[in-house]
C-alpha cells in the first residue's frame, strides 16, 4: 500500500528540564508548555525556527505530569495552564504573569490527567476519583473506575472519556457513564481525540486502538515493543505515539510510516498545528521534530543528536556481561597474550570482538564479534555462570537453604528434574518446583513439554509415592530488605534538655503579663520532674504509672501553651506513649470527642511551620504504632494525618525527612496487616514522593523504599506501583552510591518481575 507521507526530521532540542520531561500541551498561542519530573512547568515561545524559555512555573513539590491548556477568559486575558503533580495538587497559571492563580485540592493520590471542559477543568487521578473544579472551587466528584484512573479527555461533542489501569474507557455525560469500552490487556495510559473518527487509545499491552465513541474498534496499532504512554493526532489524519521502548511512532491509516528513536522512554507526543511533533523524554529534553525543510535542524545539531543515541546506546549495551564502555580499546591488543587461545573481548566502535592470542605467530587472531548479552548487569550469579533467577529453596527439618538456578529460556520440567537429581530430592517435588518456577517468572500461561526424561540417563522416571515432607518444601525469590516486619519508634530521649527547655519557656510566660497565667507552678514542675523520672527508669516500667494530674498537666500544656513553646512538651508525650501506664491513659483521651493529638498536629502543621514542632508531632505519632491499642485510632486518622505531615517529604531538614519516613514505613506495615487497599495506596504515593526527591537524605530514602517494596510484596497495590513506574524508579536506585539503597533497588525490581 502507498502512504504518501513526508519524513520527518529534527527541527530543534529545548533544554532547560533537570530531570525526565513528563507532559506537554501547546497552547493556542502557539507556545508549548512541557512538565517535568524536576517539578516545574516551563513555558516556551517561538523564535524562528527555535524555541526559548520564557517561564518557569514553580510551586508543585514533586514530579507533575499531565497539563491543559486553558483558552483566554476574563480572568486569564493572556490563557493559562492546568498541570497535575505526584502531590496530588491540580495548579492553575496565569501564561500572562506566570503566577499561580489557584491551588486546586481535593484528590488523595497523584494527579494522572487534566482537561478544560467549558471553563470547567476535569481532573483525573490514581484515587480512581474524577473531579470537576468551578473558579478554583470542586464542584463534582464522582469514582468513574474500581481502579486508578491514567488520562481523561474532553470530546467535541461534551462527554468525557477516563482510561484506567482495569483496562477500559468508559464515556460519561455528567457522573453517568453511557459506554464502557473493553479491549486492551493491561492498563489504558492516554487518550486523544481522532477528529470525525473517534477515540484514540495508548495502552501498557504495547498498541494503539482507534475506537468508534459507540465502543467499536475500528483499528488497531501494533508496532510498539514496551509500554505505550501517549497518544494525539493531527488534522492531517496523522497520529503519533510515546512509549518506553525510546521511540515516537507516525502512524497512517493504520501503519507505521516513521520510528523516531530517542535517547530514553518517550513519555508525550503531541502534534503542533501546522502538524510539528513536540517530544517529552526521560533524558530532560524536549524536541520537536517537522516535515518543513526550512526548519530542519542545521547539520551541527544533528551530528549532536547522533552522538547522543549512540551514546545512550553504547551506556546500555552489553557484551559478555560487561558493559560495552567498560571494554578496553584496540590499544589492549598491543599486550601479547600469557597462553595459547587466550582469548581477549575489546570494543571496536558500537561492538564488542573477540580475540585469541597465537602463540606460534605472537599475534591476536581475530575470532568474531560477540553477540550482545542481556542489558542487566546484576544477573545472579551461581558456580560462576549468570542465571536470569537464583532462587533459595527450603527443604525444612533443619537442611540447609539449597539454590535452584534457571534461565527463562529452559524448559521448567527440564531444571526441575535436573535439579533434584543432583541434590538427591524425591521426584515427587517435581511439579511443585514446575509451578514455583513458572509463577515466578511470569510463565504460567506458557507450555513446556513436561514429559520426563533423566537428564544424566535419559531414562523415564520411576516416581514413589507422595514423600511425607512435600508440603514443607518451599522456593522462594531471595529479597534481603523486604517485606518490612515489626514497627520503628524513636525511643531516646535527652531529658535533661527537655526539662531546661520548658523551665526557658516557662520563665518567658511568667515575664510576659498577657500569657503569665499559662506560665507553670512549682508544684507543676515537680510533677513533670515525677514524670520523667519514670520515664528515666525503665527497669521498672512493667510496674510504674504515672498520676493523673501528671498527665492532665501534659494535655493541658499541649492545648493552651503558645505554638512556639510547646514541642518539648510534644517530645515528653512521645516517650510518655512508650510506656505500658502511659499509652494506655493517654489513648483514652486520644479516643474522646476532644481528640487532643489530632488538635495538635493540625495546629503544628499550619504554614508557617516550625521545624521543631514537625519533629515532635511526627515522632509522637510514629511511636503509637508501637502499642496495638493505638491501630484503630491510627487507621481512623490516617489521611488527616499523612495529608498533615505531607510537607515534610521536602523538608531541607534530614531529621524532619528520617522521621515522616519513618512513619510512612510504619503505616505500610500497619496497612499491610489490616488488608486497607485504600490506604496502601496513599502510603505508596507518599513513599514515592520521598524517593523521588532529590536532596532526601539517603536513611530516609532507604525507608521509603522499604515501604514501597513491602506494599508491593505483601500488599494489595503491586499494580498500582507498576503505573507508577515503579521499576523504572528501582533500577535507577540500584545504580546508588548507598549499598542498602542498592540493594532494596533490586529487592523491589525482582518484585516488579514476579507474576
Amino acid at each position: 500500500m502507498d502512504i504518501d507521507f513526508k519524513e520527518y526530521h529534527l527541527r530543534c532540542e529545548l533544554h532547560a528540564h533537570e530531570d525526565d520531561v513528563r507532559g506537554i500541551t501547546v497552547c493556542g498561542n502557539g507556545d508549548i508548555a512541557t512538565s517535568s519530573r524536576d517539578k516545574t512547568v516551563r513555558l516556551w515561545s517561538q523564535d524562528n525556527r527555535k524555541f526559548l524559555c520564557s517561564k518557569v512555573l514553580v510551586g508543585h513539590s514533586s514530579f507533575v505530569g499531565p497539563l491543559t491548556w486553558i483558552p483566554p477568559n476574563p480572568d486569564l486575558p493572556q490563557g493559562g495552564v492546568a498541570s497535575g503533580g505526584m502531590d496530588t495538587l491540580v495548579l492553575v497559571w496565569d501564561l500572562n504573569t506566570g503566577d499561580k492563580v489557584h491551588t486546586l485540592k481535593g484528590h488523595q493520590l497523584q494527579v494522572t490527567g487534566i482537561t478544560f471542559d467549558d471553563g470547567d477543568l476535569v481532573s483525573s487521578s490514581i484515587d480512581s476519583t474524577l473531579r470537576r473544579w468551578r473558579n478554583g472551587q470542586c464542584v463534582e466528584t464522582w469514582e468513574a473506575h474500581k481502579a486508578p484512573i491514567q488520562a481523561v479527555i474532553k470530546l467535541p461533542t461534551g462527554e468525557i472519556v477516563t482510561g484506567s489501569s482495569d483496562t477500559t474507557l468508559k464515556t460519561w455525560k455528567g457522573k453517568t457513564c453511557l459506554h464502557t469500552f473493553e479491549g486492551h490487556a493491561d492498563t489504558v495510559r492516554g487518550l486523544a481525540v481522532m477528529s470525525g473518527l473517534g477515540i484514540l487509545s495508548a495502552s501498557h499491552d504495547g498498541s494503539l486502538r482507534l475506537w468508534a465513541v459507540s465502543g467499536q474498534v475500528l483499528m488497531e496499532m501494533v508496532g510498539h515493543t514496551a509500554i505505550v504512554y501517549s497518544v494525539d493526532s493531527h488534522a492531517s489524519g496523522l497520529i503519533v505515539s510515546g512509549s518506553e521502548d525510546r521511540f515516537a511512532k507516525i502512524w497512517k491509516d493504520g501503519v507505521c510510516v516513521q520510528s523516531i528513536e530517542h535517547p530514553g522512554c518517550v513519555w508525550d507526543a503531541k502534534f503542533m498545528e501546522n502538524g510539528d511533533i513536540v517530544t517529552a523524554c526521560s533524558d530532560g529534553v524536549v524536541r520537536i521534530w517537522t516535515v518543513n525543510q526550512d526548519y530542519f535542524a542545521d547539520q551541527l545539531e544533528l551530528d549532536l543528536y547522533t552522538s547522543q543515541l549512540s551514546q545512550y546506546k553504547s551506556s546500555r549495551k552489553r557484551v559478555g556481561g560487561l558493559k560495552l564502555e567498560e571494554l578496553p580499546g584496540l590499544d589492549a591488543l598491543k599486550i601479547p597474550g600469557a597462553s595459547d587461545g587466550q582469548t581477549k573481548v575489546v570494543r571496536e566502535g558500537d561492538n564488542g570482538v573477540a580475540y585469541a592470542w597465537n602463540m606460534a605467530e605472537q599475534k591476536w587472531d581475530k575470532i568474531g564479534e560477540v553477540v550482545d548479552g542481556p542489558e542487566e548487569s546484576n544477573r545472579p550469579l551461581f558456580d560462576g555462570v549468570q542465571y536470569d533467577y537464583v532462587f533459595d529453596v527450603d527443604i525444612g527439618d533443619g537442611m540447609p537453604i539449597r539454590k535452584l538456578p534457571y534461565n527463562r529460556s529452559e524448559n521448567p520440567y527440564d531444571v526441575a528434574d535436573k535439579w533434584l537429581l543432583s541434590e538427591s530430592l524425591p521426584l515427587s517435588f517435581r511439579e511443585q518446583i514446575v509451578q514455583f518456577i513458572l509463577q515466578n517468572t511470569g510463565q504460567k500461561d506458557i507450555t513446556f513439554d513436561a514429559s520426563f526424561r533423566d537428564p544424566y540417563t535419559g531414562s523415564n522416571a520411576y516416581v514413589p509415592g507422595q514423600h511425607s515432607r512435600t508440603s514443607d518444601i518451599s522456593a522462594k525469590p531471595t529479597f534481603k530488605h523486604i517485606p518490612k516486619k515489626g514497627m520503628l519508634v524513636f525511643d531516646t530521649a535527652q531529658f535533661d534538655g527537655i526539662l531546661k527547655k520548658i523551665v526557658e519557656f516557662n520563665n518567658a510566660l511568667v515575664s510576659d503579663q498577657e500569657n503569665q497565667k499559662l506560665s507553670l507552678t512549682e508544684v507543676d514542675v515537680s510533677r513533670l520532674d515525677a514524670v520523667v523520672k519514670t520515664l528515666k527508669d525503665t527497669s521498672h516500667y512493667h510496674s510504674s504509672k504515672f498520676a493523673d494530674s501528671e498527665i492532665a498537666l501534659l494535655l493541658n500544656m499541649l492545648s493552651s501553651w503558645p505554638i512556639t513553646m510547646i514541642f518539648p512538651v510534644i517530645d515528653i508525650i512521645r516517650m510518655v506513649v512508650l510506656h505500658p501506664d502511659g499509652a494506655i491513659v493517654l489513648q483514652k483521651h486520644f479516643e474522646s470527642e476532644k481528640d487532643i493529638l489530632m488538635e495538635v498536629i493540625k495546629k503544628v502543621s499550619l504554614n508557617p511551620t516550625i521545624p521543631a514542632n514537625l519533629l515532635t508531632s511526627i515522632r509522637a505519632v510514629t511511636n503509637l504504632f508501637k502499642n496495638s491499642c493505638y491501630y484503630n485510632w491510627l487507621q481512623k486518622h490516617r489521611s488527616e494525618i499523612l495529608d498533615a505531615f505531607s510537607s515534610c517529604s521536602s523538608s531541607t531538614n534530614k531529621n524532619v525527612q528520617l522521621s515522616y519516613s519513618t512513619l510512612i514505613l510504619n503505616y505500610a506495615v500497619l496497612l499491610i496487616e489490616s488488608k486497607d487497599q485504600e490506604g496502601q495506596s496513599q502510603v505508596l504515593s507518599a513513599a514515592l514522593e520521598i524517593v523521588e526527591d532529590e536532596n532526601v537524605g539517603f536513611d530516609s530514602k532507604y525507608r521509603a523504599l522499604v515501604a514501597v517494596g513491602s506494599l508491593m510484596l505483601e500488599g494489595l497495590v503491586k499494580k498500582i506501583a507498576l503505573d507508577f513506574d515503579v521499576l523504572s524508579i528501582a533500577k535507577a536506585v540500584k545504580g546508588s552510591k548507598d549499598s542498602k539503597i542498592a540493594e532494596v533497588g533490586s529487592d523491589i525490581e525482582l518484585v516488579s518481575k514476579q507474576s
